[in-house]
Formats: structure tokens, C-alpha cells, sequence
């Protein structure tokens, strides 16, 4: 390979891409590091993936690729090639040339020769080298493994054609468990766990019946049938879970609950696994949480209009309980770490207590909750006011001990933030004096309530416009005369971006409580949480519903599904218009 005398450092500066000095700090920083130069401007943020690139192919005289064509890559490549070996060295085979049968390979780093040699020999073809930027490689690399996965569905009829030869193999929980044969119940389990990160899953349901095991995803907080396993697999399945979840698999009769931490196509994913006895074997669930998905911001989860600089003000106060209500599943523990995240810095000591530790956050000391060895919320909250806190998140408010020291902590000159399960924000002062708090005590604790649910958002690619009925309008708080400009329904059939359901992704909807005089004085004297709600109203609170229609408006949901979400939350004062 003919090379120019010019060294990439040298093109850069050239090409004005980089400052002679930086050049200069990188050839040093990628001695020290035993790394190449580009590799060095890349991390030190220095240059470009693209100049880099551009500065190799101008170097090598070899072509470059602007982007690799994953869905055209040809799979039988890939047969003998570890996916290792593709992500260490940065390497990916895209075709096979029909004229001379070489095989165009993507390299990041052309100098290396080593393992384009090795692929020539593995592949027994001549190899042709293309740069390509190395974030392109790798993302490359994981969605052409993750193609080669086959479906769950594919590896049930691979089972069902093997069911006479492989019979014995299900007799007995220790021969799945010990068996060097087990290998279709892995692929199986395995698949599962990759479609359903393919599909944005947030639950897998494992449900037996009489004759079939029904395998169920929850996407975007609907469940959809996945696959139909035969019973004689029930117990393997439910082996192999346990089996990664480090349970007991012959204890059948009592729940059980435990964890998984797997990689799937390069993302870092935890499970959270419960089992529970039932009618017909054991009920499995895996909440899955793809933990390179990163944590979302404040701005990020749909708090919107004057409810933003309201809660921003109030996580910063110095003392106070903040409590976000709302059903399981409804993204609580989501706005929880977006308001810790916020607050989060060197000089604010922040603790959490939680059931489980959902995400690790930095700086922030996190204790999970252990009732086997009587470690609760009440005692772990206890321990940290020794601590010596600035802000305290506690997983869930769910007794009255847990509550007291919740408040007596918030009196003390903490900021205590929580979770409570009701359904709006009115409904929280009534449940904490349910459990036995006084209200005097709730009163003069709480500085804010925030009430939330998930709407389903609306495939951008398949989305159409259309005409609403004027009684769905109005059910939502909408005039039908204030209606302007174009409104959004999803598409029937959906496409294959929103897996044919017209939704893709999830946003938040939220009604902000502020505990102004006179609601802190309702509280006090322990007045209905509708009276309390009227109230806030009239201080202009925007419920749920009035929320959702202003996403509707938006055209980041559908009428359906914020008539859909917030039916239970359509109480007296969409019953009363504020009378």
C-alpha cells in the first residue's frame, strides 16, 4: 500500500481541521497511550469522526464509507466470525464483489493489517479494505448480530420438528439444568430477551394455561401475544429463567424474585424477574431496563408550560416532602431521578432508599431495601439521617413509620422526595392522614404534589390527520370552536417503525399540586381531596386530562388514548366545572 509522506496530523491542520498545538497534544497524549493519532484527537474531542476518516482515506489512498448498509450485508459472512473478534478490532465484512469474489471489509484503523489477514484466511477469499468511522463499525457490528439472532417463533418450530427425538430431554428439571442438549431452550430464552429489546419491550410475560405457555410483551404499556410455547417446554423455560436469575428451580410453591444482568447486542440490559405459583405451573415476569438507554432529563419527559420552573423551583428548596403519585408502571421513579440528576453536585449530599436500586447514578448513595433482613424504608430512612443529607429519595411511602420519619425529616430541614400510589394529586394528603399521619403534620411537610400517567406517542412516520367528533372534543375539555390547525390520529395498521400499532414511545402527562395557604389550611382540616382539587383548579392547576389534551393539540398523542388513560382521573371537576 502506496503511502503519502504526509502524516494525518499534518493533513488536518492542512485542511484547517485542527489547531497546530492540539496536533501537537494529541501525538503526545497517543504516545503515552499507546493509541493511534486519530484514535488520540477522537477521545480527546480534538477532531472529527469525519475528518479523521478523511484524513486516513487522503493518507492511504483507500476509499471510505459515509455510512454501512446494514440491511444489505451479506449474513453467510458472518458464519465462522465471532462477534468479539468484529468489535475488538473494529472490523466488519459488508459483500462479496462479483467480478474478482473479494470481500469488502469496513476497517477504522487501515494500519492494522493484522486481523483483515486473519479474516482472509477465515473467510478464504481476498480482502478489499473501505474506512469507516469506528462508532459506525460498532453499531454496525451489534445490528448485524442482532439480525442473525433468529426469532423465538423460528426456534419453537425448530423444537416442535425435534419433539419425538428430544422427549426425554424434559422429563427432569436436572437434565435441562445439567445437559450439554439444553441448547434450544437457551436459543429460545435468548431470542425472546433480543426481539424484545428490538421492540422497545418493557415486560415479558410468561403465562401457562392448561395446554400452552403464552409469552406476552408489554410495549409502550400495552401487552401483545408473542408466541405460543407447548407445555412439554413449560418447565424448561421456566429453568432456564431461574437459572439466570440465580432462584431456586425446585422451589415451585413460594414467589420468588431476582435479577439478570446480560448484554444484548452490546447493550447493557437488567432484568428484574419475578416468579409466582399459579393454577397451572408458575407465572414468570422480566421487567426489563436497558441501562445504556442513559437517564432521562426534566425537559426530556414532558413536563411542559408553567409546571416546569414550578418543580424545578420546589427540588431546590432546602426542606420539604415532594411526592409524585401515580399507578405502577406509570414513570414515577423516571421524574424521581430526573429531578435527583438535577440537583445532583458535589456540594448536596443525596441519598436514596430504595426496592430495588433501579439506576446508578453518580455521586448519589444508593441503598436497596432488604426485608429478609429486616432492612425497610423505615429503617434504612432512620440510618440516613445520621448521614448527615441534604436530599433524601425514598423509593415508596407504603405505612405509616415510614411516612412519620419521612416527615419528621422534612422538618428538620431536608428535602425528601417520595412516591405514593394514588390516582391524582389531590388523592395524596387523604392517603398519607389514611395511614394515620395528622394532618396538621401533612400540611406543613408537603410543599408539592405531582400526579402523572404515560400517554402512548404517535408514529411520526405513519400518523394521519383527521377530523375529530365534536363529543370526543368536548369529553376532553377541548371546545370544538377553539380547534385550530391540524389534528393526528394513528394510522390503522400502523407501519414497521411503530410495529403496525400506530404508537412509538411514550410520553408524560402531569398536574402539578402547589400547597398554597389556602390548601395547606383544607388540609388541616381535613377536607374531601375533591374539595382539594376544586381548589387547586381555581389556583390554576392543570389536570391530567387538560394536560393530555394539550399533547393531543400538540399531535404527540391520539383522542383515544387520552380519553383512554385519564378516565379515572375525569372526577368532579370535569364533573362540575368548577362550580
Amino acid at each position: 500500500m502506496a503511502l503519502r509522506k504526509q502524516r494525518l496530523g499534518e493533513i488536518l491542520v492542512g485542511w484547517e481541521k485542527l489547531a497546530p498545538d492540539s496536533a501537537d497534544s494529541a501525538v503526545e497524549y497517543a504516545q503515552k497511550q499507546g493509541i493511534r493519532i486519530g484514535e488520540a484527537l477522537i477521545k480527546l474531542g480534538l477532531g472529527q469522526e469525519q475528518d479523521v476518516v478523511a484524513a486516513l482515506a487522503e493518507q492511504t489512498m483507500l476509499p471510505t464509507l459515509a455510512s454501512i448498509p446494514v440491511e444489505s450485508i451479506d449474513l453467510d459472512l458472518y458464519a465462522e466470525l465471532p462477534i468479539s473478534f468484529a468489535k475488538t478490532h473494529e472490523v466488519i465484512p459488508l459483500w462479496i464483489d462479483e467480478d474478482d469474489g473479494s470481500v469488502a471489509v469496513a476497517v477504522s484503523d487501515p494500519f492494522n493489517t493484522s486481523p483483515v489477514d486473519d479474516l482472509r484466511v477465515l473467510l478464504d477469499r481476498p480482502v478489499t479494505a473501505w474506512i469507516a468511522a469506528p462508532s459506525q463499525i460498532v453499531d454496525a457490528i451489534n445490528k448485524v448480530y442482532d439480525r442473525l439472532a433468529r426469532s423465538a417463533g423460528q426456534v419453537i418450530e425448530e423444537l416442535e420438528d425435534t419433539k419425538d427425538a428430544d422427549d426425554h430431554l424434559f422429563d427432569e428439571i436436572e437434565d435441562i439444568v445439567d445437559s450439554d442438549d439444553d441448547a434450544p431452550i437457551i436459543r429460545f430464552v435468548n431470542s425472546l430477551l433480543t426481539e424484545a429489546l428490538k421492540e422497545r419491550c418493557s415486560d415479558i410475560h410468561f403465562e401457562p394455561f392448561e395446554r400452552t405457555m403464552a409469552v406476552r410483551f408489554r410495549i409502550d404499556g400495552i401487552l401483545y401475544n408473542k408466541v405460543e410455547a407447548p407445555k412439554r417446554l413449560q418447565a424448561a423455560i421456566s429453568s432456564r429463567v431461574k437459572v439466570m436469575a440465580q432462584l431456586d428451580i425446585a422451589e415451585k410453591r413460594l414467589p420468588q424474585d431476582g435479577r439478570i444482568r446480560i448484554k444484548v447486542a452490546g447493550r447493557d440490559v437488567d432484568i428484574r424477574v419475578s416468579t409466582v405459583p399459579v393454577a397451572h405451573g408458575e407465572r414468570i415476569v422480566l421487567r426489563l431496563q436497558d441501562r445504556s438507554a442513559g437517564l432521562l432529563s426534566l425537559d426530556e419527559i414532558g413536563i411542559e408550560g408553567p409546571k416546569l420552573p414550578a418543580w424545578r423551583e420546589l427540588i431546590r428548596r432546602p426542606h420539604g416532602i415532594l411526592l409524585v403519585t401515580g399507578p405502577t408502571g406509570s414513570g414515577k421513579t423516571t421524574t424521581l431521578y430526573a429531578s435527583i440528576s438535577e440537583v445532583n453536585r458535589p456540594d448536596i449530599n443525596i441519598l436514596t432508599v430504595e426496592d430495588p436500586i433501579e439506576y446508578q447514578v453518580k455521586g448519589i448513595g444508593q441503598m436497596a431495601v432488604n426485608p429478609k433482613i429486616d432492612l425497610t424504608f423505615a429503617r434504612g430512612l432512620r440510618a440516613y439521617l445520621r448521614q448527615d443529607p441534604d436530599v433524601i429519595l425514598v423509593g415508596e411511602i407504603r405505612d405509616l413509620e415510614t411516612a412519620e420519619i419521612s416527615i419528621q425529616a422534612s422538618l428538620t430541614g431536608h428535602l425528601v422526595l417520595s412516591t405514593l400510589h394514588t390516582n391524582d394529586a389531590a388523592t395524596a394528603v387523604n392517603r398519607l392522614v389514611d395511614m394515620g399521619v395528622e394532618p396538621f403534620l401533612v400540611a406543613s411537610s408537603i410543599s408539592g404534589i405531582m400526579a402523572q400517567r404515560l400517554l402512548r406517542r404517535l408514529c411520526k412516520t405513519c400518523k394521519e390527520e383527521f377530523q375529530p367528533v365534536p363529543a370526543d372534543l368536548l369529553e376532553v375539555g377541548i371546545d370544538p370552536a377553539d380547534l385550530h390547525g391540524a389534528v393526528y390520529r394513528p394510522k390503522d395498521g400502523g407501519c414497521p417503525d411503530c410495529l403496525l400499532t400506530g404508537y412509538r414511545g411514550r410520553t408524560g402527562i402531569y398536574e402539578l399540586l402547589m400547597i398554597s395557604d389556602r390548601i395547606r389550611s383544607m388540609v388541616v382540616q381535613n377536607l374531601s381531596s375533591s374539595e382539594i382539587r376544586k381548589q387547586a383548579v381555581k389556583e390554576g392547576m392543570t389536570t391530567l386530562r387538560m394536560d393530555g389534551a394539550s399533547k393531543f393539540l400538540q399531535g404527540l398523542t391520539s383522542l383515544e388514548e387520552v380519553i383512554r388513560i385519564t378516565q379515572e382521573g375525569a372526577t368532579a371537576l370535569e364533573d362540575a366545572a368548577v362550580a
